[in-house]
């Protein structure tokens, strides 16, 4: 069965029965449903037992004039659009007419054409402002699937790990973040804090292993004048200086053992003291920690306290390796592609399917920035519109082949090592570049001739 079209409604208000019934006939004879109002309180009183699409609605009427119901129905039109009509038109009528709500103005006298077309282009700006709903809700759909924040992923892993983060956006407990190195976890604790009550407050990032001790917490909690050599000011440092937000403290388990004991008491009772004060200072501050050392083991050899751990483990969230979730790899291939054809000026369309093939098989030490970093070079060396790859090579498979290739000597003949790895490295250049003489010959620095002959030297049948 069909979906049923419902007519467009429309009210025309006008003191002038002759212009009414003009109207009406010519906008029902054009499919629409049409009422009529002899001046702005018949009107109001319609548009309040009832609703519209489009109002046509003339200025200059007695009783109520048009501006006047346009102030008192602003109210209670909600979504109709509004076209007002005068005789007595003005730059300054219409401008005012705008603000009060208005879409149009149409000068009296006016041709039907002009009607019509103008509630063709207040049909087109409704068609516009549902397909840009429309897409805004697929985009938040599609964010929501695919995403949160500046993370992107769609695996089972990580779409866990975004089911968590948004439960523990909304309130204001302490998280720890555990993960591998290059895995987002700077960009998972800060779609937290965006996501969260706290999003319009300050993020402070701090990355614990990159300050020095003998700064760290005077960083941390600040300073007062003549505190130490070179404090000519007082400094209320970042915990401060994040108050109403969040710090991040990147890579906690670098924090010194003395710095633990007063991280803790921060912690416990929201209070900081600064390095040579004697009073504390109460900050209100949501603290988001994160870590890519084993703090079990840390624990254990007496690297990091314990009761700071269980304070900062209220909510553990862990960031899977990329090797634990390759189903990830080609939309963050099109991520980044999409990142550095802005960047770079550039117009890649995508990753070919022979070096895709290449990517999901690498190990990704690196995890997500080492995928980021070879996107970014691959897409510096592409002269296509396809990463192809060549452009990966000397940065993705080279881990495995160094290990492959280690293993092939066997004695101490050096012309007999040659001929392996020349074996070995034709063998990788073929695999690499899909079975392609020619792009291989370009890898091996070699002529085509040249290649095909040791090839049929080597027996290699690829």
């Amino acid at each position: 069965m069909g979906t049923i079209k419902t007519k467009a409604s429309i009210l025309v208000v006008d003191d002038e029965e002759n212009m009414r019934h003009m109207l009406a006939a010519m906008l029902s004879k054009a499919g629409y449903v049409v009422e009529t109002a002899s001046d702005g309180k018949d009107a109001l009183a319609k548009v309040t037992s009832g609703s519209y699409d489009y109002i046509l609605c003339d200025i200059k009427m007695p009783v109520m004039d048009g501006m006047e119901f346009l102030k008192t129905a602003r109210d209670m039109l909600g979504q109709t659009t509004v076209i007002m009509m005068s005789a007595y038109g003005t730059i300054d009528l219409a401008v005012e007419a705008m603000k009060l709500g208005a879409y149009d103005f149409i000068s009296k006298p006016f041709k039907p054409d002009e009607v019509r077309l103008a509630i063709k282009k207040a049909e087109e700006r409704e068609r516009l402002k549902r397909e840009n709903l429309r897409l805004r809700r697929r985009l938040e759909m599609i964010g929501a699937r695919e995403g949160f924040g500046n993370l992107v992923a769609r695996s089972p892993a990580m779409e866990a790990v975004f089911k968590l983060a948004r439960k523990v956006a909304a309130y204001d407990t302490t998280v720890l973040i555990t993960g591998e190195s290059g895995t987002g976890k700077e960009l998972l604790a800060k779609a937290i804090h965006q996501t969260g009550p706290r999003g319009q407050g300050p993020w402070v990032p701090v990355n614990c292993g990159g300050i020095p001790e003998n700064l760290l917490e005077s960083e941390l909690f600040g300073h007062v004048k003549g505190a130490f050599t070179g404090a000519d000011r007082d400094r209320p440092g970042l915990f401060a200086e994040a108050e109403g937000g969040t710090i991040f403290l990147d890579e906690i388990g670098e924090l010194p053992i003395s710095l633990q004991v007063k991280l803790l008491r921060v912690l416990q009772e929201s209070e900081v003291r600064p390095v040579g004060g004697r009073k504390t200072r109460r900050v209100d501050v949501r603290v988001i920690a994160a870590t890519s050392r084993d703090l079990g083991r840390a624990m254990a050899e007496g690297n990091f306290r314990e009761d700071l751990f269980y304070r900062l483990n209220v909510m553990p969230i862990h960031m899977p390796a990329l090797r634990q979730r390759p189903e990830d790899i080609p939309l963050l291939c099109k991520h980044f592609i999409d990142k550095f054809n802005v960047v770079f000026d550039r117009q890649i369309e995508g990753v070919s399917p022979a070096a895709m093939k290449l990517l999901l098989q690498h190990s990704w030490p690196g995890n997500v920035r080492e995928l980021e970093n070879a996107i970014e070079r691959a897409m510096v060396l592409c002269e296509d519109r396809y990463l192809e790859p060549e452009v990966f090579a000397g940065t993705v498979g080279d881990l495995k082949a160094s290990r492959d290739l280690s293993a092939l000597f066997d004695g101490f003949s050096i012309k007999a090592a040659q001929r392996m790895i020349e074996k070995a490295l034709i063998e990788k250049a073929l695999q690499t570049t899909g079975g392609n003489r020619s792009r291989a010959a370009k890898l091996l620095e070699i002529s085509h001739p040249s290649l095909l002959a040791k090839i049929k030297a080597y027996g290699l049948d690829l």
